[in-house]
């Protein structure tokens, strides 16, 4: 975002003297931002920037994440101004309605990994149970996954969400759930052999 990055900078002091996120002033500064206005994309990212992060936070429900997510859009902003047209709406709901398609294609990537990884973790349980690579294949999508995880019991299940979706170790899954570390690794290794189970009849 070199020119952006640029006119944040430059835009400091206007974007302190504020422009109202409802401010019909926002549809001139996107307007002259298409037309290059650093000045204008300063004054555009002060206003809107923190009901970008706003907006971010409570669809993807992850700070960091949603501070990512604002710069992506914020730049897309600056790169796609010239698509902005007064008459079919304000600024500031075209700069949300980006907002939002991107934060929700954040959450939908962020699921498809974990769904990687969750998929991947019964690959290696089925290794320590010496099953033969070539004799099984994971060939389940996301939505199988989903469904053989709700059919485990409940102390099976929680523990695998809490690792593979929430991203807890151990002995951080042990803490939460108030139980022995060890009695974690059984139930987790239990729980990926019943997820094992469930997803080669369903195969």
């Amino acid at each position: 975002m070199d020119r952006g990055t640029g006119a944040r900078r430059e835009g400091d002091t206007q974007g302190r003297r504020g422009e109202s996120p409802d401010d019909p002033r926002l549809d001139q500064l996107l307007v002259r931002a298409a037309d290059g206005d650093e000045q204008a994309f300063a004054g555009l990212y002060d206003a809107l920037a923190h009901t970008v992060m706003g907006l971010a936070c409570r669809v993807v429900r992850d700070e960091a994440q949603a501070e990512e997510v604002t710069q992506d859009v914020m730049v897309e902003v600056w790169r796609t101004a010239d698509r902005f047209r007064p008459a079919r709406g304000a600024a500031r709901n075209w700069v949300l309605t980006l907002a939002h398609r991107r934060a929700v294609d954040r959450v939908r990537s962020v699921a498809a990994g974990r769904a990687r990884e969750l998929r991947a973790a019964v690959r290696e349980q089925e290794r320590a149970f010496d099953i033969v690579a070539e004799e099984v294949e994971v060939r389940e999508e996301q939505r199988v996954v989903f469904r053989c995880l709700a059919q485990l019991a409940r102390e099976l299940r929680l523990p695998l969400v809490l690792a593979y979706y929430e991203g807890l170790t151990y002995a951080e899954v042990a803490e939460a759930l108030s139980t022995p570390a060890g009695t974690i690794k059984s139930r987790m290794r239990q729980g990926l052999q019943r997820l094992h189970d469930c997803m080669e009849a369903g195969s």
